[in-house]
C-alpha cells in the first residue's frame, strides 16, 4: 500500500505544472465565472424570462446552462487532452521502462496512473459542484428575484452532486478508451484525433437507438435522461463501467509487454 501511495504522490509531482492538472481547476472556474456573469449582467431579462418560477425551477435553469455547456462539450474534450497529457510525460521522457524497473510492482505503477487520471476527473467535478452552487447562493443574496434562496439548499446540493457523480461513471468509458489510445501512441495527432473524431460520431449517432453503445455519447446521453430518471447505476452507467474494465486492463497488458522491451 505504501508504494501505491508513493506512485500515487510521484504522478502528482510530475503533472502539477502541466495543463492536464491546471484544466481539472480552470475549467470549471472559467464556465462557472462566466455563466455568473452572464446572470448577473442579464439578470432582468433572465428573470422576466423565468416567469415566476419557483427557487427549485430555478436552480435547474441555472445549473442546466453549466451542465449543458459541460457535459456536451468540454468535459468530453478535456477527457481527451488530459488523458494524452499524464501518459505523455512518460512518453516524451522515454521513461516508461525506468518506471517499470523501480522495486514496485507494475500492476502498482499502472494502477497509480490510471487512478491518478480518474482523481483529475473526479476533483474537476466536485469544483464544478461547489462552484456552481457557491455562484448560485451569491447571485441568490444579490439579486433575491431570482428566488433560489427559496429552495432547500441541501435538496439542490445532493441532487447536483448525483448528477455530476452519474456524468463522472457515465465518463469512465471515455477516460478508459483515452487512456490506452494514449498508452499505445507516442505522438499528438493519433490519440487526440481519433478521440475527436469519435466524439463528433457520437453526437451525429446521439438519436440512434443503440447510441448507448457509443462510450463518447455516455456523458451527454447521462445529462438528457435527467428529467427521465435520477437512477445512478443505469444501463448507460454500467456500460461506461464495463469499458473502462475491459480498456484499463488492456492497457495494462500492453504496457507491461512494452517495458520488458
Amino acid at each position: 500500500m505504501k508504494s501505491f501511495f508513493l506512485s500515487l504522490r510521484s504522478e502528482f509531482f510530475k503533472s502539477r505544472n502541466t495543463l492536464a492538472f491546471w484544466g481539472a481547476i480552470i475549467l470549471p472556474l472559467f464556465l462557472c465565472t462566466v455563466v455568473f456573469l452572464g446572470y448577473y449582467f442579464k439578470a432582468d431579462s433572465i428573470i422576466r424570462g423565468m416567469k415566476g418560477a419557483n427557487g427549485e425551477a430555478a436552480w435547474f435553469q441555472y445549473l442546466s446552462i453549466i451542465l449543458g455547456v459541460m457535459g456536451s462539450l468540454l468535459l468530453p474534450m478535456y477527457l481527451i487532452f488530459m488523458t494524452y497529457s499524464v501518459n505523455n510525460i512518460e512518453h516524451k521522457a522515454e521513461t516508461w521502462k525506468s518506471l517499470f524497473s523501480l522495486p514496485i510492482p507494475k500492476f502498482t505503477v499502472y494502477t497509480s496512473k490510471a487512478l491518478y487520471t480518474l482523481l483529475l476527473v473526479f476533483i474537476s467535478l466536485v469544483l464544478f459542484v461547489v462552484l456552481s452552487i457557491a455562484y448560485g447562493l451569491i447571485l441568490g443574496k444579490i439579486k433575491p428575484d431570482f428566488h433560489f434562496m427559496d429552495a432547500d439548499i441541501m435538496d439542490i446540493t445532493s441532487k447536483t452532486s448525483k448528477i455530476y457523480l452519474k456524468l463522472f461513471i457515465a465518463s469512465l468509458g471515455i477516460i478508459s478508451i483515452q487512456f490506452f489510445f494514449s498508452l499505445i501512441w507516442q505522438d499528438f495527432m493519433k490519440p487526440m484525433g481519433l478521440g475527436f473524431v469519435l466524439l463528433v460520431v457520437s453526437m451525429i449517432a446521439l438519436k440512434w437507438e443503440y447510441s448507448f453503445l457509443i462510450p463518447y455519447s455516455l456523458p451527454l446521453k447521462s445529462i438528457m435522461g435527467l428529467s427521465k430518471d435520477s437512477v445512478l447505476f443505469d444501463k448507460e452507467a454500467w456500460i461506461s463501467i464495463g469499458y473502462a474494465i475491459g480498456f484499463f486492463t488492456l492497457g495494462y497488458f500492453v504496457i507491461t509487454k512494452r517495458s520488458v522491451k
